[in-house]
């Protein structure tokens, strides 16, 4: 079974490498709109990003308004391709799971069981 990537895995951070995937670099309050979350938040999931080597944060000014942007890495974007084709696999994995599952079952509805009654608990 394929080992899911943790730090992708996590919601926020998936939201936040999807976004990313899509342009050439997001700015802070863009990336805290699109993701809904707070700035603590998002700041944390960036630096988590960041310590990945998934995520580069440029920090400037526009005037005097600080500014950070945030682009996706060639690792960032080579670590969401391999998370989407696991998770694939997986949810491929868990379709087939079931479809043998609702087999079996109706096998088990066809052919009775004999149900015995539970012993009553012996106390001493």
């Amino acid at each position: 079974m394929p080992e899911l990537d943790r730090v992708i895995h996590e919601q926020a951070r998936l939201a936040i490498v999807t976004l990313l995937a899509t342009v050439e670099e997001a700015d802070f309050l863009y990336l805290r709109q699109a993701t809904e979350l707070t700035k603590g938040n998002l700041s944390a999931h960036l630096a988590r990003l960041e310590a990945a080597g998934y995520v580069e944060i440029e920090k400037a000014f526009r005037g005097k308004i600080p500014m950070t942007l945030a682009r996706l890495t060639p690792e960032g974007l080579a670590a969401l391709k391999t998370y989407r084709k696991e998770m694939t696999a997986l949810l491929n994995l868990s379709k087939n799971a079931s479809k043998g599952l609702r087999k079996r079952s109706r096998v088990a509805a066809v052919r009775p069981v004999a149900a015995r009654p539970l012993a009553a608990p012996q106390r001493a």
